[in-house]
């Protein structure tokens, strides 16, 4: 891979309005937070899903107010979504997650629709270009054909021949680092076996709520391999450290499927609790200590919570805590191995 990684990637969903609409000024201010604060060049990650392309829009502007070298900025733009018209009044490609967006979008996915994916994202950043590109979403498009068993013959060959057009531009020389960014592990494993990556993301895969031994497996084999392992999504969209949704989907606590999840969620912060560790800091650590993950994607809302960021990935938690999850069959791994 030609870009070296930080152990913090900063992801910019926030920009495109997750969750909840922030005002253009506050974000810039959060741009600014990341830019000053982290050595050059600070890596952030974006997609045209984000908000329907307003987190690449907002990103460019962001970095052109900030007067920002391009030379002192990564960008990764994860493919596979585009820009469309609103039709109603809420987005339709994931109802009731984004906030007052002014379009919607749809997924393109093949030769000519990932192509089209980046040069829209160039536009939007308005004059910023990424230098690291994947497919966006591979496991929502394969479920979206509708097979029930096995995989997806014709939209598997859509996704190789996406994979196809993102190397011709890397052989252009107009990126650097072609990966994926998905999060059922199970298909990027799938395509790691037929496609040359250069990095992968992980979305809500890898976290001290989930972690299973075949993905910690597959992690240390990509990582043996040279291919840089991005670890994203490791609160499962704030539940971990409070919120009601967990995997972009609201929970509710009387519901008995929703149960479990609290459950877990009460006992790990008594955990926390009783060792002065904030679950915040808990889930950063769990995701950078992974053997074979090389950095982790943070996305914030406010400026003052970029240093928080930076510093929870910096501090390592006492072993005794870890293994006070193990014993609360809270986590499972092998903590010899585990704490470095």
């Amino acid at each position: 891979m030609e870009i070296k990684l930080p152990s913090v990637v900063f992801g910019t969903s926030g920009l495109g309005n997750l969750f909840a609409a922030t005002p253009e000024e506050v974000k810039t201010r959060v741009v600014e937070a990341c830019t000053s604060l982290s050595d050059a060049p600070v890596v952030f990650d974006c997609a045209g899903k984000y908000g329907a392309g307003l987190a690449l829009e907002v990103l460019g502007r962001a970095l052109r107010r900030l007067n920002v070298d391009p030379q002192d900025v990564v960008i990764s733009n994860k493919l596979g979504w585009v820009r469309s018209p609103l039709l109603g009044d809420e987005p339709t490609f994931e109802p009731g997650v984004w906030k007052d967006l002014r379009y919607d979008a749809v997924q393109k996915i093949g030769y000519d629709g990932i192509l089209e994916c980046f040069e829209q994202g160039n536009q939007l950043l308005g004059g910023y270009t990424p230098q690291m590109v994947s497919v966006h979403d591979p496991d929502e498009y394969l479920a979206g054909g509708g097979v029930q068993k096995g995989l997806d013959l014709r939209r598997y060959a859509d996704i190789l021949d996406a994979y196809e057009a993102l190397f011709d531009l890397k052989r252009q020389g107009r990126v650097s680092a072609v990966g994926v960014g998905a999060k059922d592990w199970r298909v990027i494993k799938q395509i790691v076996e037929d496609v040359s990556l250069d990095w992968v993301m992980f979305a809500n895969s890898m976290t001290v709520k989930n972690h299973p031994p075949e993905l910690m497996d597959l992690i240390r084999k990509l990582a043996d391999r040279g291919i840089a392992v991005i670890n994203s999504a490791v609160f499962h969209s704030g539940f971990l450290v409070g919120s009601d949704y967990f995997d972009y989907r609201k929970q509710q606590r009387a519901d008995a499927a929703s149960a479990p999840l609290y459950r877990w969620r009460e006992e790990f912060f008594a955990v926390c609790d009783e060792f002065q560790v904030t679950p915040a800091a808990a889930c950063v650590q769990f995701a950078l200590m992974v053997p074979g993950v090389s950095s982790i994607a943070l996305h914030c809302s406010e400026a003052g919570r970029v240093r928080e960021n930076l510093d929870l990935a910096a501090r390592p938690l006492p072993e005794e805590f870890w293994r006070a999850l193990q014993e609360r069959h809270l986590i499972d791994v092998d903590i010899p191995a585990f704490v470095r």
